[in-house]
């Protein structure tokens, strides 16, 4: 699948991975030094999944997140300098400070957001993809979830009513081996891609560790929808590096999860098995890599000055944006 794929493009994904680990990284620096406001749901170790999945999506396209989306957006190009400013809760962050690590958007560029609520992501989804069949476009609509939202009501609502209408949507299960504290092997056996069955689309199972891979059975469901074949569901196997959130006591102490399972998935590190893969192929140099590393450091000091520099929203608009007008129009 390797020598498929462009060597820019590699490169690229190989980027994207060092950009949301280091993003990530940077947040929990922060939250620690108690600098940004909020809850934080790190997605350390699962940077192969957004960064194989978003570059296989074409300009358009429409992406719903889930609370740990921060890898997401990034691998679709946000800025990180407007990420931090949202973080920090200032004026020029992407919702203005007013939404927050979990609630990340960007209408502009089709991403209907990051969300609080388990499972909420598949039903707006099914709303993007139903918008895109009407109006007869190629757009597909990617939606990110975890394991946990795979028990939810709204998971098999939205996938059987995708399934009858055809939807142009991927279902991206991000299966990281936990809903907060719950293993997913005990509450869900079969396994979330053996679902699909039930729904009568192709189901697919992924190393979630694996960026190259991913983008091949991304790929691969995007061509299906637009075609018009409908939707897919992927589960990608990867794991939390982090507790569920930060500050998780589980981080630090044996409460949920085994130490040996976790230094076991260590080992797995994405980014370092990628890395590895590249300079093998000759894909990436030792200089190369120090000069990307370097880049993105610099990109994440400078990001984080401006947004601290950034101003805070006036009080008197904090009103602006709750709620919307709703038009009526009769014909």
């Amino acid at each position: 699948m390797v020598s498929l794929i462009p060597k820019k493009l590699l490169l690229k994904m190989y980027t994207t991975m060092l950009r949301i680990r280091s993003f990530e990284t940077k947040v929990a620096e922060l939250f620690a030094e108690g600098k940004i406001p909020g809850l934080y749901h790190l997605s350390i170790g699962q940077e192969a999944i957004p960064a194989g999945a978003c570059l296989a999506l074409e300009k358009g396209d429409y992406l719903v997140s889930h609370h740990r989306g921060h890898g997401h957006m990034i691998g679709v190009g946000l800025q990180m300098s407007k990420m931090f400013a949202e973080l920090f809760g200032r004026e020029t962050g992407y919702n203005r400070g007013r939404g927050g690590s979990m609630h990340l958007a960007d209408f502009d560029r089709n991403i209907l957001g990051a969300n609080g609520i388990v499972g909420a992501g598949i039903a707006i989804a099914n709303g993007s993809g139903l918008s895109a069949k009407l109006r007869k476009t190629k757009q597909i609509t990617i939606c990110f979830f975890g394991d946990g939202a795979s028990q939810e009501g709204s998971f098999h609502e939205g996938l059987n009513l995708a399934a009858i209408w055809k939807l142009p949507v991927i279902f991206l299960c991000e299966n990281n081996q936990y809903a907060f504290s719950y293993p997913s092997r005990l509450g869900c056996p079969v396994g979330v891609a053996t679902r699909a069955m039930a729904y009568g689309i192709p189901g697919m199972k992924v190393d979630g560790n694996d960026p190259v891979a991913v983008y091949g059975v991304v790929k691969k469901a995007a061509n299906r929808a637009r075609k018009g074949e409908g939707p897919t569901l992927i589960e990608a196997i990867t794991y939390r590096w982090r507790g569920h959130w930060e500050g998780d006591p589980d981080q630090h102490e044996e409460i949920y999860r085994p130490r040996q399972e976790i230094n076991e998935w260590l080992k797995k590190d994405p980014i370092l098995r990628f890395r590895e893969k590249l300079l093998r192929l000759g894909i990436l140099t030792e200089t190369i890599d120090k000069r990307i590393k370097k880049n993105i450091e610099t990109e994440v000091e400078k990001s984080v000055k401006w947004a601290e520099s950034s101003p805070y929203p006036d009080p008197k608009e904090m009103d602006k944006d709750v709620f919307a007008t709703m038009r009526v129009i009769l014909e």
